[in-house]
Parts: C-alpha cells; structure tokens; sequence
C-alpha cells in the first residue's frame, strides 16, 4: 500500500500522488520514508527529494523547507524548489559564474552581499548537481 505524498513550494504544487518510498534531504541527514512510517516533523535542507514509485522515480531539487509525515501521508512545503526535468542548466550555470564573480568583489564575509551571492552560489550548485545525477537521458 503507497503513502501519498503532496510537494508544494511557495509558488505552486510540484507533486500529488502516490508513492512507494520517499528520500528528503533532512537536516540531520537523508530520511528515508515508506508507508506507516512514525509521524515525524522535520526541517530540510538544500538537496535533492525523490519520489519513488513502481514505474520509477521523480526528483525535485529544494532548498530547504519543513516535512510533515504521517502514516499514510506526506506533506513537503518547501521554501523553493523545482522538478529536475524542469531545471535549465545553462541558466544555472550563468547563475553560479554571477554569484562566484559577486564573491570576488564581496569585501568582507558578514556583509549582505556577500550572504546574498553564498545563498545564490549554493542554490546554482544544487540545481546543477541535481539536473546531472538524476536526469533521464
């Protein structure tokens, strides 16, 4: 019997259906989840969910956000994220050279600028690790 599952970021639904098993990037580390499992509340980090169903998997790269677990359901409400298929690698890749050349002329490591550019630079990274390991194709 699967679990549902529903992933939402702050601007739209990213996933609703059924799954087999479900792996979150937690803050503590990677949870695994499957039907039954003990509800649990937990935070997430920057990293890649998967949803694995009988007909295979669907990745999604987030950043961050809080997971609720039930024993029959599942509720991801991610700060940002996206399906990899969806990911458009030369855009992140523009965007990690933007927030790397932000580093270099950030003048101290506490100033806003310089949060801002690590932010964008993990983010990119994310996405581009993401859209490697689990594209189809």
């Amino acid at each position: 019997m699967p679990i549902h599952c529903d992933i939402v970021s702050q601007d739209r639904s990213l996933f609703s259906g059924d799954a087999d098993m479900i792996i979150a990037p937690g803050s503590e580390g990677l949870l695994g989840i499957l039907p039954h499992h003990t509800p649990l509340l937990t935070t997430l980090t920057y990293g890649v969910l998967v949803v694995k169903q009988a007909g295979g998997e669907e990745a999604f790269a987030i950043a961050g956000g809080i997971m609720e677990v039930l024993p029959d359901a599942v509720t991801v409400l991610a700060d940002v994220g996206e399906r990899v298929e969806e990911i458009d690698v030369a855009r992140a890749e523009a965007a990690k050279a933007r927030a790397e050349e932000m580093l270099k002329h950030a003048p101290d490591q506490n100033n806003e600028a310089y949060l801002k550019a690590m932010t964008s630079l993990r983010r990119s990274q994310l996405r581009l690790d993401a859209a490697r390991r689990y594209r189809k194709g």
